[in-house]
């Protein structure tokens, strides 16, 4: 008898698990053929899967990514994967705005076009620093991709209509931005949070200020996902974490699918500033809805990395 409620036991968790890790597919089936599509962090995890799953589209992919190596393998194995041989890799460090700058100068060179650019490439909670002495999690997650869009935005209006595509995640709602502190780097979480929200307002400015001229943003929380974040922190917790990470995320794959919608649907078009789960515009927190901070966040931004 034992073993029988064992056995139930074990079935209802099982279930009660994939239910949890339901999800729904992009079903959109549009293709990208001429499209240039940028994807920072394109070398692993929901970028990579996002690289695949829009090469195959037809467009021509471009992955950002500090390390040429890396990029180098995971170009083989998304054109390998994509059957598309339009795929290609740049070099770019969003840690070091220099970095930032030297990109967007090529790109604009070599690249007639940009049709879509995705925000993906991100910093779990670390408490390390950026070259350019910001927290890690806020100079990469916002200001490194905050100076991407600005100097690529000229481009994403000449080849209107486009797409600004910025992934965040739902813990924004644990934190709010402090504008006396914007550079938090004390509570791993947090740090991490707030930055995650600062992506929020960020996507909702973009919105804005592009308004009438053929460019839409959108903001993306892919779910909780199976990737190589924990990289960044001991043996002891990385297998903590894959065990919590096995039962209750999904694979990158499903992770990228909100994305996937955002960057081909046209019902998504009709959201421009919107935050996406799931394949469908979610409802944010008040707090995060405030367009006055959005404003002022913005005009932070620039002047931190020396726009203003």
């Amino acid at each position: 008898m034992y073993f029988l409620y064992t056995i139930i036991a074990s079935l209802a968790v099982f279930f009660i698990l994939k239910w949890l890790k339901k999800r729904r597919y992009c079903t959109d089936l549009r293709r990208l053929d001429g499209k240039t599509i940028l994807i920072t962090g394109g070398n692993s995890g929901i970028g990579m899967e996002t690289a695949i799953a829009l090469a195959m589209r037809g467009a021509r992919v471009i992955i950002a990514c500090r390390d040429p190596d890396k990029a180098e393998k995971a170009v083989r194995e998304i054109k390998l994967k994509s059957h598309s041989l339009n795929v290609l890799h740049m070099e770019l460090d969003l840690a070091n705005l220099s970095s930032v700058r030297e990109f967007c100068k090529s790109f604009l060179q070599r690249e007639k076009k940009l049709d879509i650019l995705v925000n993906n490439a991100g910093m779990p909670g670390v408490l390390e620093w950026t070259d350019n002495n910001f927290s890690m999690c806020f100079g990469v997650n916002h200001l490194g991709h905050f100076l991407l869009t600005n100097l690529l935005l000229p481009r994403l209006k000449e080849c209107a209509p486009s797409r600004v595509i910025t992934l965040t995640c739902s813990s924004y709602k644990y934190q709010k931005l402090d504008f006396q502190d914007l550079n938090y780097n004390q509570l791993p979480f947090f740090t991490y949070c707030r930055s995650k929200l600062a992506n929020i307002y960020f996507s909702q400015e973009v919105a804005r200020i592009t308004e009438g001229k053929g460019v839409t943003s959108y903001a993306v929380h892919p779910g909780f996902v199976q990737s190589g974040w924990t990289c960044h922190y001991s043996i002891l917790f990385r297998m903590l974490v894959q065990v919590i990470m096995w039962m209750f995320f999904v694979p990158c794959e499903i992770g990228a699918q909100t994305v996937i919608y955002c960057a081909v649907s046209e019902e998504a078009a009709k959201h421009s500033g919107g935050y996406f789960i799931d394949c469908r515009p979610a409802t944010l927190r008040p707090f995060a809805r405030d367009a006055a901070v959005a404003k002022k966040l913005w005009e932070a931004s620039e002047r931190l990395v020396n726009l203003a």
